[in-house]
């Protein structure tokens, strides 16, 4: 049985590391101000939260959701049967962990557990992510309490009496990296130059043409260290191309699991434009080059990118320039260390390192009068 005075708050985000670890982030921050808080979260067993969110330590239920195709597919069939039971199992697990607060951080899974929370009167919040919000939130914005954006362009889309610009949540170690440590790691010269190639948790196919086109160029011409994470799809077939003894120089991978360390060793990174990226990128001020995917909602990932862009605080290639353009972006950058400083600096200037608390702390003022808790 639940103690009453105990602060409960269940976290739903699920699909993609964007979702996830602003979710995690907030959750940490929560835990910090509320240190006896009980904190779970709702997600799913085929994505990246199923084990990202227990090796953060915290608990998760399973919820059966996906999105919905536009084409017809055996999962669109399927889709009618599984929104009913997400919704039947949102509203067990809600019954039975009588949470606080609910808060929504993004993914297929927050759309079930946020509309039965808004039926139960649960206190909902939101944090969105993106400067183009995603359906599920914008469906949710009207029962929710308060709305979290990191951009100006995300208010338009909800009750503007309840959004608040924090910023976007980052994990607190993220800028705590060690270059020499992450060095060794990787088995580097510390005074080489080092590229991180990254395609998000599911990998992307132009970075990963690009980099396989150019990848003597760099590695053999240019003498660059370079870390490539391709997603987990790209692999196999990468490895069956790629004979990586001819390459000393490269760590090919599906995925990165020390982010600080590798931020600290990478001198310029190419990435997508994912909002938890770049909330990244600005606080450990990195030097990058954003390269929108032009798949996503609303092009939302250009919006992202040109926010930073037009600031100083990152470059910008199209996804269909990329594959002519890579070689020449990383070394321009490499090679004017003025410009690489400065844009380092405008990042950090842009960063938002305090999102996570912040948002924490709202999310407890205003969930907690005349609650006990227990610390």
């Amino acid at each position: 049985m639940n103690n009453p005075s105990t602060y409960r708050v269940l976290m739903a985000a699920g699909g993609t590391g964007g979702h996830v670890y602003p979710a995690i982030a907030i959750a940490d921050a929560i835990k910090d101000l509320v240190p006896g808080a009980d904190i779970r979260f709702a997600g799913t067993r085929t994505h990246m939260e199923w084990n990202a969110v227990p090796k953060a330590g915290y608990k998760i239920e399973p919820i059966w959701i996906s999105g919905f195709h536009r084409r017809i597919t055996v999962q669109n069939l399927l889709f009618p049967i599984k929104l009913i039971i997400s919704l039947l199992q949102s509203w067990n697990i809600l019954r039975k962990f009588k949470p606080d607060v609910v808060v929504c951080c993004g993914g297929y899974v927050s759309g079930p557990i946020g509309r039965v929370a808004g039926f139960m009167k649960i206190p909902l919040m939101l944090q969105e992510q993106n400067s183009y919000p995603g359906v599920t939130n914008r469906l949710l914005g009207k029962s929710a309490s308060l709305i979290f954006t990191a951009f100006d362009e995300a208010a338009q889309w909800f009750p503007k009496e309840k959004v608040r610009q924090t910023g976007n949540p980052v994990r607190k170690d993220v800028a705590n990296g060690n270059r020499s440590i992450a060095s060794t790691k990787f088995a580097f010269n510390t005074n080489q130059k080092t590229v991180l190639i990254m395609g998000g948790s599911g990998g992307a196919k132009s970075l990963n043409d690009a980099m396989e086109r150019h990848l003597d160029e760099l590695h053999n011409k240019y003498e660059l260290q370079i870390i490539w994470q391709c997603g987990k799809n790209y692999l196999p077939q990468l490895r069956e191309r790629i004979i990586e003894c001819k390459y000393p120089n490269l760590r090919l991978t599906d995925f990165l699991d020390n982010m600080p360390g590798v931020y600290a060793l990478a001198d310029v990174i190419v990435c997508r434009a994912g909002a938890g990226t770049i909330a990244e990128l600005m606080v450990t001020g990195s030097v990058s080059v954003l390269v929108p995917s032009p798949y996503v909602a609303g092009n939302h990932q250009f919006k992202n990118a040109k926010a930073v862009v037009d600031k100083g605080a990152a470059e910008m290639v199209p996804d269909e320039n990329l594959g002519e353009m890579l070689p020449e972006v990383i070394i321009r950058l490499l090679a004017d260390r003025s410009k690489s400083n400065a844009m380092s600096e405008v990042a950090r200037n842009l960063a938002a390192p305090n999102a996570s608390t912040e948002i924490a702390k709202q999310i407890i003022s205003v969930t907690t009068a005349g609650k006990s808790l227990e610390n």
